[in-house]
Order: C-alpha cells, then sequence, then structure tokens
C-alpha cells in the first residue's frame, strides 16, 4: 500500500485538503480525528490528562474542555512537552494500527498528522505532501477559527515547525492561499502526480 503523508501547518488547510480527498474516494487515516476520539469520556486517556492537569479541564458533564487544555499547555512549554508525552504515543499507536487494517484492501491511503515531521513520521510514509499558505494568512484564519487574539493564534504557530521548513522538506505542495475552488485544482493535481509517482505494483 503507498501511504501519502499530508502535513502543513496549524490553519492552513489541512482537514479540507483531507476532505477533498476523501471524497476523490481515498481512505483517510487522521491523526486530529483519532485524537479526539482516545479522549472522549470514558476513555482511559482522557482521565490520565484529567489526573495530569486536573479537572478544571473537563467540562461539567465530563468530556475534555480543549479550549481550556489549550490556554494552559500554548502558555508553558512544559506542559505543552507533558501533554505531547501522554497523547503523541497513543495516536501514533492508533494511526498505526489504522493503516495496517487498510493495507490489506487498499492500494493507497493518506495519513494526515500535523506534527508529522517533528515526530519523523516522514519515515513511514512513501511521500509528503505539505499543505501551506502564507504566516499572515495562516495567523487570519487561525484567529477567526478558534476566536483567538493574535498574540494567542502566533504563540500556538510558534509551537510547530516553521511551515517554510517543512515546505522545503515536501515531496509535493499544495498551496492554499486563494478560494476553495483554486483548492480544489491544486488537489487535483497533486492526485494526478500522485498517479504518476506510485509504483505500478501499488496501482
Amino acid at each position: 500500500m503507498y501511504v501519502v503523508g499530508l502535513t502543513g501547518g496549524i490553519a492552513c488547510g489541512k482537514s479540507e485538503v483531507s476532505r477533498r480527498l476523501q471524497a476523490k474516494g481515498l481512505p483517510i487515516v487522521d491523526a486530529d480525528i483519532i485524537s479526539r476520539k482516545l479522549v472522549e469520556p470514558g476513555q482511559p486517556l482522557l482521565a490520565e490528562l484529567a489526573d495530569n492537569f486536573g479537572d478544571g479541564i473537563l467540562h461539567p458533564d465530563g468530556s475534555l474542555d480543549r479550549g481550556r487544555l489549550g490556554q494552559l499547555v500554548f502558555d508553558d512549554r512544559d506542559l505543552l512537552q507533558q501533554l505531547n508525552a501522554l497523547m503523541h504515543p497513543a495516536i501514533w499507536k492508533e494511526c498505526l494500527r489504522c493503516l495496517g487494517e487498510l493495507r490489506e484492501r487498499c492500494q493507497v491511503a493518506v495519513l494526515v498528522v500535523p506534527l508529522l515531521y517533528e515526530h519523523n513520521g516522514d519515515a513511514l510514509v512513501d511521500t509528503v505532501w505539505v499543505v501551506a499558505c502564507s504566516e499572515a494568512l495562516q495567523l487570519q484564519r487561525l484567529q477567526e477559527r478558534d476566536h483567538l487574539t493574535e498574540a494567542q493564534a502566533y504563540a500556538r504557530i510558534k509551537t510547530q515547525m516553521p511551515i517554510d521548513k517543512k515546505v522545503e522538506r515536501a515531496d509535493y505542495v499544495i498551496l492554499n492561499e486563494g478560494t476553495l475552488e483554486d483548492l480544489q485544482r491544486e488537489v487535483d493535481l497533486a492526485l494526478e502526480i500522485l498517479h504518476e509517482q506510485m509504483s505500478p505494483a501499488a496501482v
């Protein structure tokens, strides 16, 4: 099975590209979706988070208050590292399990991981696509999407590898600077190139 690693900066448009790839029939393994499932009420990982960061990160119904947790960790590098140490091994384990299930029945799959390079996940895929936009547009989108101040949004962007560094390492770059129609054309072109790059065995 040929695996595409899809990554990029926060608020650059990975989720939108992922949705469009899925609409084209490609199976998707999304680390963000997996991370949300792993911290649903009743999951052991949610209890671990509450033990480490306090019950203040929970809503009254026992579900995770992602906004509150984000405020805590993005203002404190040590807490962010503590959160990553809890979350990332569990997320990667589940990602690999899902890919393993697809391997027997799929010719190609897409692994969507925001921190693919940061965790050397590029070694696990056949090619890496980076979704990119300018930092100014990234900042604007993040503020609007998550209702953050400019300072809060900038702090979250800076917790990741700079987008230009990801672009330098990418096998292919999907630019998301324009309209949704522009993005669809970028995705279609990426798929054309993918089919050319896949080995005859994978096809």
